[in-house]
This record gives C-alpha cells, structure tokens and sequence, in this order.
C-alpha cells in the first residue's frame, strides 16, 4: 500500500486528491511544520534527504516532488492523463511543468516579500505583474476547454490546483479571471478533493506552501 508522508499546509495535499480520484489505497503519516518557523520537522530528512513534503512509498519505491508523484500515479493507475499519441498529450505535459515551473515561482516571491516588509518594496511591481501574466495565461486556457488538458479532467488540473489557490488566497486577483475562478470553484466541489480535505485536514496557504 502506497505512504503518504503528508505535511500539514503543503503540496501533499495535492497527492492525496490524486489518490482519492484514483481510489488507490494508501496510508497517511503525517508531520506538522514548527509553528515558528513554518518549516517542516527534521523526522522528513529520515524519510528523503532534503526533508521536504511529499514524499510517497510505493514498496521500495521512495519519490519526492509532487508533480513527479502525480505523474506516477497517473501512469501506474492507467488513468487521469490523455494518451501518449492523442492530441491532448502536450497540453497535459506542459501544464503538469508549469504549475511548478513557472506558476508558482512569482507566488512564493510574494510569500517571501510579505515577511521582509519595506525592504522588499522594490520588487512588488515586478512579482505582482508576472502573477498578473501567469493568472491570465491560465484562464485563458481555459477558453475554449473546460479543462487545463482538454475536454476531460485530468492529473494536470490536480497539478494546477496549487498555484491557482495560492494565487486566490495570496493575491487578491482570481476574480477578475472568472475562468480561472469557476474552474477553482468546480475542482473544489469534486467528491474526491472534499475527501482528501478531510483526510489532510485545511491547509493555508500563508502558512507554508513546500
């Protein structure tokens, strides 16, 4: 059975809808970060070396990184990814890199400047137009599909989920993406990411984000 080494107010969060989409048996382990520091516990680094949440257990299998783990999932199960030949494949790809790869980057800058205060007022102007950018590119992907991939959920909308609720929790500008914020309002109604609240428990995302 598949190990979810879960922290409170992160990315795991994500694995565990993953999980419950898929309706794959696991178990949860769960770790809190330090109420001071927000950083996850050193009982992490026993699990993987850089002591960063998620982390799963698949057999002997040990994985980090949510998007690799999602993606794994994904192909383990058969499910929730477009075939390899079909014409929804390199939609699905590029949104399970750019949650990570360039979604989230301006949003934890934003994170990150709120707690150095004045001194970071310099790079606000810069950090809040690349949020700006990266939300508008988002929701108009969504134009003509329903979906980040295509006419069906997907793994990658899991992916996406993250940077989205970051930015309606952080920014302030999800409203004026009325895509973006209908598809944010339809992902969060699905049984399956309900369930996986329940069993992760509430996470803020001011809180942590790893």
């Amino acid at each position: 059975m598949i190990q979810v080494h879960h922290l409170n107010n992160s990315r795991s969060q994500r694995v565990l809808w993953m999980l419950e989409e898929l309706e794959m048996p696991y178990t949860v382990i769960r770790y809190e970060r330090d109420p001071t520091t927000s950083l996850a516990p050193p009982a992490l680094k026993a699990i993987h070396p850089l002591g960063k949440s998620p982390v799963i257990q698949d057999g002997e299998l040990v994985l980090a990184e949510s998007g690799a783990i999602v993606e794994y999932l994904a192909r383990k199960a058969g499910r929730l990814m477009p075939p390899p030949d079909g014409p929804d494949f390199v939609r699905w790809l590029h949104f399970m890199h750019f949650a990570e790869g360039s979604a989230m980057l301006p949003l934890l800058l934003k994170l990150y400047m709120g707690r150095l205060g004045d001194a970071a007022a310099p790079l606000k102007p810069r950090v809040d137009g690349e949020i700006a950018a990266h939300l508008a590119y988002m929701d108009a992907a969504l134009a003509d599909r329903p979906w980040f991939a295509g006419p069906e959920f997907t793994s990658a909308d899991i992916q996406m989920s993250f940077p989205a609720e970051a930015a309606a929790s952080r920014s302030g500008l999800l409203p004026h993406f009325p895509r973006l914020a209908d598809w944010v309002t339809r992902i969060q109604s699905r049984p399956a990411y309900r369930r996986a609240i329940e069993k992760g428990g509430p996470y803020a995302f001011d809180k942590g984000g790893a």
